[in-house]
Formats: structure tokens, sequence, C-alpha cells
């Protein structure tokens, strides 16, 4: 085992169970081909559901042509990836582009405190 791979389970391990559902999503909005929506996968896709932000507001990929009818958002997404933050399928917040790993744990630790004042007191991950 390597070692990112003893550490990455050592932090699942230590995480411990799940939390229970909280009506919270992060949605990824992608198209097939994007090239910014792959490098996301590649650079935060393995680790986010193993962090923090992650375990509160978990990760749901869906298709810019074939948006989910339990979603209600305020506009529809023109870019991808748009990462928009859901409560309860509501629309509560959203990202558009993907500007690297460093500045996307940044404005997704912002846009979690915009949506629920309780994140703004959670660990940040990333």
């Amino acid at each position: 085992m390597t070692l990112i791979g003893a550490i990455i389970c050592a932090v699942t391990l230590h995480a411990g169970p799940a939390p229970a559902q909280s009506g919270w999503e992060l949605v990824m909005v992608e198209q097939r081909g994007c090239v910014y929506c792959i490098r996301w996968h590649a650079d935060v896709g393995p680790e986010y559901p193993i962090t923090p932000e992650g375990r509160f507001a978990p990760l749901r990929v869906v298709d810019l042509r074939a948006l989910p009818d339990d979603l209600t958002l305020t506009r529809r997404p023109i870019f991808t990836p748009t990462f928009i933050l859901t409560r309860d399928g509501q629309e509560i917040g959203r990202m558009e582009g993907y500007p690297g790993e460093d500045f996307f744990w940044g404005l997704l630790g912002r846009l979690l405190a915009q949506g629920d004042a309780d994140w703004a007191t959670q660990p940040v991950g990333g």
C-alpha cells in the first residue's frame, strides 16, 4: 500500500459512520468531454466523499442536458462544471467553473457557510 493509500484509508476509518441524511447535496453539473470536469474528478473527486464537506453535502453528478426533475434551480446551468449547493432539492447557491483544487476548497467553504450558519464552525478539509 502506498503512503497516500494508507493516509486515505486511515482518514476513512477515522471519519466514522456517515451522518444522517441532512438534505444537503453538492450537485455537480457536467457534460461529456468537459476538460475541467475531468480535471475536477482527478484532483478532488477521490477525496471529496471523505472530507467534512463531502460528508456534510454528498456529491451528486448530473448531466447538463438531462437535469433531474427533483431539483429546483434559480436558473439553468450554462457552464460545466457548475457546482450547485442544494438543500432538499432547492438551490442555495452555486459555483461556476473549476479554477483548480486550491481555489475550489475555499470557494466551497464560503458557499457552505452562506448556506448553513452551522457549517461556519466545521473544520475545513481539502
